[in-house]
């Protein structure tokens, strides 16, 4: 049976997909610190535009992970947000692309330089309070934004290439934690069959992603888990990345790819987090749920969001007061869902 793309998004798919096929000049972006669905899509989309004669760009307010760079058709298409070349090709664009977010706080400093621009919207996350305008194509039941990519690729019959197929496979093979999660949907899993039917190799993708590790990270790991606390009557486990030995390996954003399942695989937890500082004094939470606890409303009590089981925000230091002010939170949260069972 061949696909079809889900009756309930089809109106909006084919709307964004004439607005991304008008454009000549598009610059694609999406959230801080980009996962692989982030990074998937975009490649994915950037590779199908330009296959239709669209300039298409990425410039993200974070650097494009290493890791994921071998999605990208053409490494000169990700331009440094910071660099004059972006600043002059935003000027020149007739529309933004912003993938995998839909909120204003999310693509930084991006946001300043599109301004100007039309905006189109592709995202699986519920809508914030600063939601970016323009027209949208918004699916909470979307495993990834990866899945949107497809949609809107399948509905204009292609052209298909590897790097889109590549960069849709790695969307959702990321997003679904290698197809764990409850997100990994029958329906994702049809998306996954269109693109393995056409050449994308499982194996060869995991290996990519999940089959290779800088030392660093394993050095960090090291501190990390000397943190490692667990609230046994809470349900609540946490670590803290220790900013000096952060800088000290040399680590990325990237790096912590995974740590916080480490608090959240702990028996009897509700919730696991994972704390770092950022290079502006901020700290970064990582809220992540086994359970009932939606870590989503628990991530926007700190002008953060997500998903109900996997989230995150951004508050500001020094971590000895961001921490306890976020547990006594965390712990709220459990104590009102066991409450109502």
């Amino acid at each position: 049976m061949s696909y079809r793309t889900p009756s309930h998004r089809a109106t909006a798919v084919n709307q964004v997909r004439n607005a991304l096929l008008a454009s000549r000049k598009a610059v694609l972006t999406t959230h801080l610190n980009a996962d692989g669905d982030g990074a998937g899509s975009e490649a994915a989309l950037a590779a199908w535009l330009r296959a239709n004669g669209t300039e298409a760009w990425i410039i993200n307010p974070t650097s494009f992970p290493d890791s994921f760079r071998f999605l990208v058709e053409q490494q000169d298409w990700v331009v440094p947000a910071g660099s004059r070349r972006a600043r002059e090709l935003c000027d020149s664009a007739d529309l933004a692309v912003v993938l995998d977010t839909g909120e204003v706080p999310r693509i930084g400093r991006v946001q300043e330089m599109i301004r100007h621009l039309p905006a189109v919207v592709i995202d699986h996350h519920p809508i914030g309070d600063r939601a970016i305008g323009g027209i949208s194509l918004r699916d909470v039941t979307a495993s990834a934004t990866g899945e949107l990519v497809h949609d809107i690729i399948h509905e204009s019959k292609g052209p298909w290439t590897s790097h889109m197929d590549e960069g849709i496979y790695i969307a959702i093979l990321t997003d679904t934690g290698g197809f764990r999660f409850d997100n990994a949907t029958a329906g994702c899993h049809r998306v996954i069959s269109e693109v393995v039917e056409r050449g994308v190799d499982p194996e060869v993708m995991h290996e990519r992603v999940f089959g290779s590790s800088r030392v660093r990270r394993y050095r960090l790991l090291q501190f990390a888990l000397a943190t490692l606390e667990h609230d046994e009557e809470y349900g609540v486990s946490w670590m803290i990345i220790p900013r000096e030995r952060y800088e000290e390996v040399g680590a990325n954003a990237e790096d912590l790819e995974g740590f916080v399942d480490i608090p959240r695989s702990i028996e009897g937890t509700e919730v696991g987090l994972l704390f770092r500082m950022t290079a502006s004094d901020d700290v970064k939470i990582s809220f992540r749920s086994n359970g009932k606890a939606d870590v989503n409303a628990l991530a926007r009590v700190f002008k953060g969001g997500g998903h109900v089981k996997a989230s995150g925000a951004v508050v500001t230091g020094p971590i000895e007061e961001a921490v306890p002010r976020v547990l006594d939170a965390t712990r709220e949260v459990v104590q009102q869902l066991r409450r109502t069972k």
